[in-house]
C-alpha cells in the first residue's frame, strides 16, 4: 500500500481535481462540495446545488426506483469501487453522460463520513459509442456478419450470416473459412493471396461466390475488414455481407436473355440490312421502271398519234375505194350497155347485110331484065349496075362494120371481163380497207387505253418509287435504332 504524507496527499488531490470532475456527498446523498470541473459539466454554480440531494441529477423514474435507493444504501454501508458510465441531467434538464466512481470516505472508527465521486465527462464519447453501437446493431440487423482470426478460423457469426449459408453457429465456429469455397478455389494461389492481403491489413470488397450447407451456391456482396489493435496490427477480420443470390441469378438470367436478345437483334439487323439493300435495289429498279414506263407512255402517245393518222388515211382510202367501187360499177354498167349496143349493132349490120344482099339480088334481076329489054332497058341496066355496085360496096362496108363491131364486141367483152375483175379487186380492197379501218379504230382505242394506263402506271410507279425510298429510309432508321437498342442493352448488361 502506497502511503502519502499530508503534503503529498494534497498535491495528489489537487492534480486529480485539475483533471477530473469531483463532487462530495453525505452518506445519504446530500451535496457537500463540487470542484469547478464538475460544476462546468453540470452547468450549475456551487450555491445552486450545495445542500441539495444527488437526485437533482437523475430523471424522476430513476429517482423513484428501488435500485437508486439501494445504490445509496450500499454507499452508506461503505461499499467501495462503484464505477459506472451513467446518464445525468445537467442544468435545464440537459442530458450528459459521465463516467466515474463513487468512493466512501471513512473516519478512524471505520464509519462512512462522506462519499466522493471522481468522474469524467464522456458525453461525446458516449454518444459516439452509442452511435457506433447503433451502427453495429443496424449492420447486424441488415447484414450478414462473421468474424475470423487472422488465419481464417471462424470466431462468431450473426443470425443473418447463418441464415444465408444454412448452418448453425455450432456447425461452423472453430472451422476455417475455406469451408465456404470450392476445393479448387481453396487450393488456388488467389485464395492464399486473399488471406495474405487480409493479414497485411488490406481490406477486400467484391462480389463473391460461396458454398452453403449441402453444397448450395450462394452469392454475396461483401467486405472483409481487418480490425487493428492499439498498435495498428490486425488481430481479427470482420466480414459484412449481403445475400445477393436472387439478384445474381436474375442477372445471369438477364444476361442470358440479353445474349439471346443481342442475337435476335443481330438477326434483325441482318434482315433489316438485307431489306434495306433490297429496298435500294427496288428503288433503283422502280426508278428505271418509271423511266421505262414514261418512255412507253411517250411511245404509246406517238403510237396513238400514228394509228390515228393511219385511221384517217384508211378512212380516206375507204372513201376513195367506195368511190372507185361506185365508179367501177357505173363503168361496168356502161360497158354492159355498150356490149348490149354492139350486140344490137350486130343485128343492125346483119340486117343491113341482108338488105344489101337483097339489093344485090334485085340488081342482078334488074340486069337480067334490062338485058331482056334491050336498048330500052339499057338505062335501067346502068342504074342496076350502079345499084349493084352500091350493094357490093354496102356489103363490103357491112362486112367491115361487122368486123369492127365484132372487134368492138371482143373489146367490150374483154373490158367487161377486166371490169368484173377490177370490181372484184376493188371489192376485195374495199373489204380489206373496211376491215383494216375497223382494226385501226380498235387499235386506236387500245392505244388510247394503253396511253391512259401507261400514264396511270407511270404515276403508280412513281408512287412505288417514293414508297420504296420511304422503306429504304425506314429500314435505315430501324437499323440505327436497333443499333441504339443493342448499345443500351450492352450498357444494361
Amino acid at each position: 500500500m502506497m502511503l502519502f504524507n499530508n503534503h503529498d496527499a494534497e498535491a495528489v488531490l489537487h492534480a486529480v481535481g485539475d483533471a477530473q470532475a469531483i463532487i462530495e456527498f453525505t452518506p445519504n446523498g446530500t451535496i457537500l462540495n463540487a470542484n469547478p470541473n464538475f460544476l462546468a459539466a453540470v452547468g450549475y454554480a456551487l450555491t445552486e446545488i450545495k445542500g441539495r440531494h444527488h437526485s437533482i441529477f437523475v430523471d424522476p423514474v430513476t429517482k423513484a426506483s428501488a435500485d437508486y435507493a439501494d445504490f445509496w444504501q450500499a454507499l452508506a454501508k461503505g461499499k467501495k469501487g462503484i464505477a459506472q458510465t451513467v446518464k445525468r441531467l445537467a442544468k435545464g434538464g440537459r442530458e450528459i453522460w459521465i463516467h466515474g466512481s463513487y468512493n466512501p470516505v471513512f473516519d478512524r472508527q471505520g464509519r462512512v463520513t462522506k462519499v466522493v465521486k471522481v468522474a469524467s465527462l464522456v458525453t461525446e464519447e458516449h454518444r459516439r459509442m452509442l452511435e457506433l453501437e447503433g451502427q453495429i446493431a443496424a449492420l447486424n440487423r441488415s447484414q450478414a456478419v462473421i468474424s475470423f482470426d487472422m488465419d481464417g478460423t471462424i470466431l462468431e457469426a450473426n443470425d443473418n450470416f447463418l441464415k444465408t449459408v444454412g448452418y448453425t453457429l455450432g456447425e461452423i465456429k472453430g472451422r476455417h473459412h475455406r469451408m465456404f469455397v470450392t476445393p479448387e478455389e481453396a487450393a488456388s494461389p488467389d485464395y492464399r493471396a486473399f488471406w495474405e492481403g487480409l493479414r497485411a491489413g488490406r481490406y477486400s470488397q467484391s462480389e463473391f461466390k460461396r458454398v452453403g450447407k449441402g453444397g448450395r451456391v450462394v452469392y454475396i456482396q461483401a467486405t472483409y475488414n481487418p480490425i487493428l489493435d492499439g498498435e495498428g496490427k490486425p488481430f481479427k477480420v470482420v466480414k459484412f455481407a449481403t445475400d445477393i443470390t436472387a439478384t445474381v441469378l436474375a442477372r445471369h438470367d438477364k444476361e442470358e436473355t440479353l445474349d439471346a436478345v443481342q442475337k435476335y437483334l443481330g438477326d434483325i439487323v441482318q434482315a433489316v440490312e438485307q431489306s434495306n439493300n433490297q429496298a435500294l435495289t427496288a428503288a433503283s429498279a422502280s426508278q428505271q421502271t418509271s423511266v421505262n414506263v414514261a418512255a412507253v407512255a411517250s411511245g404509246s402517245e406517238q403510237l396513238d398519234a400514228s394509228i390515228q393518222e393511219i385511221a384517217r388515211s384508211m378512212s380516206r382510202s375507204k372513201e376513195a375505194t367506195e368511190k372507185a367501187f361506185s365508179e367501177a360499177t357505173v363503168v361496168d354498167e356502161a360497158t354492159q350497155r355498150l356490149l348490149t349496143t354492139t350486140q344490137s349493132m350486130g343485128g343492125i349490120v346483119k340486117l343491113i347485110g341482108d338488105i344489101a344482099g337483097q339489093i344485090n339480088m334485085l340488081a342482078l334481076n334488074a340486069t337480067i331484065e334490062s338485058a331482056r329489054a334491050g336498048d330500052a332497058g339499057r338505062g335501067f341496066a346502068v342504074v342496076a349496075a350502079e345499084v349493084k355496085s352500091l350493094a357490093r360496096q354496102a356489103s363490103d362496108a357491112t362486112q367491115k362494120i361487122t368486123g369492127e363491131i365484132n372487134g368492138l364486141q371482143g373489146v367490150a367483152d374483154d373490158v367487161a371481163e377486166k371490169l368484173a375483175a377490177i370490181r372484184g379487186a376493188i371489192d376485195a380492197v374495199r373489204n380489206y380497207v373496211m376491215g383494216t379501218s375497223s382494226a385501226v379504230e380498235e387499235q386506236s382505242a387500245v392505244a388510247r387505253l394503253m396511253n391512259t394506263n401507261m400514264r396511270g402506271a407511270s404515276g403508280a410507279v412513281a408512287q412505288i418509287h417514293h414508297s420504296v425510298d420511304e422503306i429504304a429510309n425506314s429500314t435505315q432508321t430501324a437499323n440505327k435504332y436497333v443499333g441504339s437498342v443493342r448499345e443500351a442493352l450492352r450498357r444494361i448488361a
